[in-house]
């Protein structure tokens, strides 16, 4: 699975998991209707509580990256429903970063730089 836990990262375990597991959903990694790992394997792959991963994926269901079948486990949804309210919701907070930006005296140049070499750093780790 490609699920690591950071445990220097500030974020309980369980939104580790949630935040990369709807990366992977959102990516098509994991496709619309396919299974996500059942709470007992990814529990034992990770060598955490099955509970972490039952309360990830509740998480998931609830902000619609997942669905629930009785007695077959959890299925990734189809992302294109709930793209459109991820999508809004980024540039959103994009417009709150910018405020800030022209607050601290940024110029353009030094943003647009700034998200430049991150989208080349991300490029150079794949």
């Amino acid at each position: 699975m490609l699920i690591e836990i950071d445990y220097r990262d500030k974020r309980p375990i369980y939104e580790q998991i949630s935040s990369k597991m709807e990366g992977l959903i959102l990516r098509g990694i994991i496709g619309p209707d396919e299974a996500l790992p059942s709470v007992r394997s990814l529990a034992m792959d990770l060598s955490i509580n099955p509970n972490t991963i039952q309360k990830a994926y509740d998480n998931l269901e609830q902000r619609g990256f997942c669905y629930s079948v009785a007695g077959r486990g959890r299925f990734a949804e189809n992302t294109s429903q709930v793209m459109p309210q991820r999508r809004k919701e980024f540039f959103d907070e994009m417009g709150n970063l910018l405020n800030k930006a022209d607050t601290l005296c940024l110029d353009e140049k030094e943003v647009l730089d700034f998200v430049k070499k991150h989208f080349k750093d991300r490029k150079e780790e794949k």
